[in-house]
């Protein structure tokens, strides 16, 4: 039996979906079964950390066989909440929400991008992909009659609370911020923050915690050599 949602760990939450892309990636290659070890070298783990995640799914593997992956997919999906279309809106339609509403992964994850907000009257009426800006006053009345299941929100800091406030009255259920601003979650609406800068941050103290500030810049000597060495 599967494990509830409420008693799987996030990290073990995260790498589900690491495991499921890789998956997909096999379907489409028309492979039907799968070894813990293969996902593992695949995503830089330990085959124990992936039975141990995949055991949270219930018995979806067989001794000796490994995995089927459709059904391993299927189970995953399911964890997940991906195994359902998802209305998505867009809040904000600058430079980075135009690269996010390009992203073709939405779609085939099952998250349909359905409309683009914002309150620039010269980007209202513009497009962005297949979709026509709208204006941030139409933002409720839309959400409410469309059945709009979470919101993506590129907006600027000092407009991400009001908005996300308007999100939550509007009755979406989650939200994707990528505004550089902390914005609780509650018991009404959920919220994942998106820091690109945070994320920089950490891949600096991961790559300092494991070259050492003294080792970095013989690092880059090393790189220039070898592109010299291609060039």
């Amino acid at each position: 039996m599967a494990k509830p949602r409420s008693e799987i760990p996030s990290a073990t939450v995260s790498r589900l979906a690491l495991y499921l892309r890789e998956l997909q990636q096999i379907e489409r290659s028309g492979s039907a079964n799968v070894r813990s070890g293969w996902l593992a070298e695949r995503l830089g783990l330990k085959d124990s950390q992936v039975r141990r995640d995949l055991s949270c799914l219930g018995q979806v593997g067989q001794r000796g066989v490994g995995y089927r992956v459709q059904d391993l997919v299927s189970a995953i999906q399911n964890v997940l909440g991906t195994d359902r279309s998802w209305n998505v809106i867009l809040v904000g339609v600058g430079n980075l929400g135009r690269a996010l509403s390009g992203y073709r992964g939405f779609d085939q994850l099952g998250f349909r991008l359905v409309a683009a907000f914002d309150s620039d009257p010269n980007k209202v009426g513009t497009k962005v992909g297949a979709l026509q800006v709208q204006d941030l006053d139409h933002l409720e009345r839309f959400a409410q009659t469309q059945r709009v299941d979470l919101a993506i929100l590129a907006v600027p800091a000092n407009a991400a609370s009001a908005v996300a406030s308007r999100l939550q009255s509007s009755g979406i259920a989650g939200i994707l911020n990528f505004a550089p601003v902390v914005i609780p979650s509650n018991s009404a609406i959920t919220v994942q923050p998106v820091d690109l800068a945070l994320e920089l941050q950490r891949l600096a103290f991961s790559v300092v915690q494991r070259h050492g500030i003294a080792h970095l810049g013989e690092i880059a000597i090393r790189t220039e050599d070898s592109l010299e060495e291609v060039d």
